[in-house]
């Protein structure tokens, strides 16, 4: 029986080190090839790395936590009998667990759902924002029933039995376990639509929902409370999981009571009530970039005050049409047409500055013909900006299902390294958590830069009236050496020109 190594591979982007973050597999274990053995978190993106063999683990040379050099042995596997016996049994796995298994990486549920503008029609203070976090209104949150489930894991272990039915079969496995109401729907967009989670639909009054999840599911959500738009649905046909309520659960639980405890004992000395959080991943690459962008590019920002009324309605009249049936729609869905078409009109806010691009130590400005649009999203592991390639060739409908893709895939710590290079323009969505405005960083490699306040309804004076209005704030921050102070107004008029008459679009 031969042991062979596995050295941590070289994941692209050439990078160097890479941390195991989590085994997936156990000394022991049978696996065969291309079974997942581990996650990796390079300073860029979290990474599944499968198994170039079949056999069976023989040692983990590795532990989880630590930061190692491409090239490094991070397991031995042995080959033999061991591998026949992983062959044959690893097909027979997915007939006994939820389409989303426990190996499956779970992070913390990201209070904001999908990615919204600064504001939504149902209050002043604003949707789900990619990039920002909780919507300004999330502390107010719903209360807890009291149920007898103690938390979101007992109440997964008492629904356990039944989960081998539900697996092959939508329909209730228990007569109590749902009314029939509640069973699974799916919409004719649901196979396009799969990532979108529970960006699908929310449950309201009891009417049936379009969010999908199997009975056991829906029965635990109502013992705790839980709305199951809210959580972020990791399963294959984008309906929530057991996990899914389990790691909502646990950030809702978290969130709720650190407040209480966060202080610490006060009769401990002061150095002893320090927290020490290494800096590493993709939180001190992020550092570094903002840093070198801060000290390279010399920022100047703008601000605009938009009436984004008409785009409120139009938004409302998006989520009535049959066209954008089960497909979330926002105000930053607009933002993003507007951002396009202003980019066209204004070419140099989507380019680069490059030194020494000839070679004699020189600079040049490189214009973009076209559009990879950054949107800035917050992850249980820092900040990231994964773009949208070529969106400038996409539809509105189109645009709004790249946009719910980004953001749900964000959020469950999915967005590879290749979904985040190459942007030429960035949206940062700050309404999300009530701010007005901003003055945000600019993403390196690129010269603009787009922040989105709240959207909310304020005194404006109309035609000599004065009237309540939705308004929004826009903040945009330049590179000084690409675009002048007369080139950054006339972009940001542009873009609010689109938020105040979304008819301008069809020009």
């Amino acid at each position: 029986m031969t042991v062979k190594k596995f050295n941590l591979p070289d994941v692209g982007e050439g990078l160097t080190e890479a941390e195991i973050v989590s085994w997936k597999v156990k000394p022991g274990d049978a696996v065969a090839i291309n079974d997942v053995i581990c996650e990796i978190e390079t300073a860029k993106s979290l990474v599944e790395l499968p198994s170039p063999y079949a056999g069976t683990v023989a040692e983990l040379l590795v532990a989880e936590g630590i930061t190692v050099e491409v090239g490094t042995p991070i397991i031995g596997i042995s080959d033999g009998a061991e591998a026949t016996a992983g062959e044959a049994t690893a097909p027979a796995a997915p007939a006994v667990v939820e389409p989303s298994t426990p190996e499956t990486p779970m992070y913390g549920k990201l209070p904001e759902d999908t990615p919204d503008g600064g504001g939504s029609d149902s209050g002043p203070a604003g949707g789900p924002l990619v990039g920002s976090g909780p919507k300004a209104d999330a502390v107010k949150r719903r209360p807890r029933r009291h149920a007898p489930v103690a938390s979101a894991q007992s109440a997964a272990a008492a629904a356990t039995p039944a989960a081998p039915a539900a697996v092959e079969t939508p329909a209730p496995a228990r007569p109590a376990a749902a009314p029939a109401p509640a069973a699974p729907v799916e919409t004719p967009q649901a196979p396009a639509a799969a990532g979108l989670g529970g960006a699908l639909g929310a449950t309201v009054s009891g009417i049936v929902s379009r969010v999908l999840a199997k009975p056991p599911v829906r029965k635990i959500a109502r013992d705790l409370g839980i709305d199951l738009a809210d959580v972020t649905a990791t399963g294959a046909r984008g309906e929530v999981t057991r996990e899914d309520l389990v790691s909502y659960q646990a950030q809702r639980d978290a969130e709720l009571d650190q407040a209480d405890t966060f202080w610490g004992a006060s009769r401990k000395p002061q150095d002893q009530r320090v927290e020490r959080i290494p800096v590493k991943g993709v939180r001190k690459a992020t550092a570094k970039a903002m840093v070198d962008s801060a000290f390279t590019a010399p920022h100047v920002s703008i601000f605009v005050d938009v009436d984004a009324s008409r785009t409120m309605e139009f938004v409302k009249r998006l989520k009535a049409s049959r066209d954008f049936e089960g497909i979330k729609v926002s105000p930053l869905l607009i933002l993003a047409k507007a951002v396009i078409w202003a980019a066209a009109r204004n070419p140099s806010v989507n380019a680069s500055w490059v030194e020494n691009a000839d070679g004699k130590g020189g600079a040049e400005i490189q214009v973009k013909h076209f559009m990879n649009l950054g949107i800035a999203a917050a992850t249980p592991r820092g900040l990231m900006v994964p773009n949208i390639k070529d969106a400038q060739d996409l539809s509105l409908k189109e645009l709004a299902l790249a946009l719910n893709e980004l953001a749900t895939t964000a959020r469950a710590g999915k967005t590879q390294p290749a979904q985040m290079q190459g942007g030429t323009l960035t949206i940062t969505n700050i309404g999300a958590l009530g701010i007005d405005t901003g003055t945000p960083i600019i993403n390196p490699g690129e010269v603009a830069i787009v922040a989105f306040g709240t959207i909310k309804q304020k005194p404006w004076v109309l035609d000599g009236e004065v009237i309540p209005r939705w308004i929004t704030t826009l903040g945009g921050s330049f590179d000084h050496r690409v675009v002048d102070g007369d080139l950054s107004a006339r972009f940001m008029a542009d873009v609010a020109a689109i938020l105040e008459e979304p008819a301008l679009l069809l020009d």
